[in-house]
């Protein structure tokens, strides 16, 4: 046979067929007077059997081990571990489909989705929060460039902290803020941030007004949030980062804030 006849016979490419002679899996056959390959049968046995084992999911690596005479582990070793390995997805699969309908149910995804359902749950309850302050107030509330940084940074750590405190992060904003009174401060503590930015007339960090937002802001910050560590410790490289997305005026009000709730921690 020659190779595209015997890729067809078993159902693959002639790439292929030429990708398992580069790599050692299928042996090279003999050539004929005109340079042709010329395959017999055993090749054909040879490629079906790459062929299912690649099916089964093994890896090329794997079905080399497979095939060598003097591999040091058998067949149903290797796919006793690839059966491990499958039910590991599909253990992941089921667990990504759960957070999937969990946030497909929850409705209408935040602004920062998708976010881990806990979270959507704390951000829907904190609309709805908000929406019963406008509502029962003389003024509406307008959205806060400060507030969706904090919803952001929520979104963030949701992302990257170990699952533990990523639990325990949701479980002390979701209280902190379950209540109109305490939603209510962290409008005002929002609104106050949000008049020292900059907007064609940069505010000093000496202006009053940064030392007030810094104590509104500092008394929304929830008991036992803040880590033990110096949370404006500028050699850290996230913390600059993250003061640096401010303008000057109001990275000086939470660096004070921060200050301040880390001294009401001690």
């Amino acid at each position: 046979m020659r190779i595209g006849e015997l890729a067809a016979a078993v159902g693959v490419t002639t790439r292929t067929v030429r990708h398992y002679h580069h790599l050692g899996l299928l042996p090279e056959p003999e050539r004929r007077t005109n340079g042709y390959r010329d395959y017999g049968l055993r090749h054909a046995v040879a490629l079906a059997r790459i062929r299912r084992l690649t099916e089964l999911g093994l890896g090329l690596a794997e079905v080399r081990d497979v095939l060598a005479e003097d591999a040091e582990r058998d067949l149903v070793e290797v796919l006793t571990e690839l059966d491990e390995d499958l039910a590991r997805q599909e253990s992941a699969i089921r667990e990504r489909r759960a957070r999937l309908r969990a946030l497909l149910d929850a409705g209408e995804l935040p602004a920062e989705g998708p976010v881990s359902p806990e979270l959507t749950a704390v951000f829907a309850e904190l609309t709805h929060i908000s929406t019963h302050i406008s509502t029962h107030t003389s003024t509406h509330t307008p959205d806060s460039p400060m507030a969706a940084k904090d919803r952001e940074m929520l979104a963030l750590f949701d992302t990257v902290a170990a699952p533990e405190e990523r639990a325990r992060m949701i479980d002390v904003v979701g209280s902190a803020f379950a209540t109109p009174d305490a939603a209510a401060r962290a409008h005002e503590a929002y609104a106050l941030l949000d008049a020292l930015a900059d907007t064609g007339h940069p505010v000093d960090v000496a202006d009053p007004r940064v030392d007030e937002a810094a104590r509104a802001l500092a008394a929304c910050i929830p008991a036992g949030l803040l880590p033990a560590a110096d949370p404006v410790d500028d050699d850290n490289g996230f913390l600059r980062a993250f003061y640096a997305d401010f303008p000057p005026a109001q990275a000086e009000a939470i660096r004070r804030a921060l200050r301040i709730a880390i001294r009401g921690q001690a």
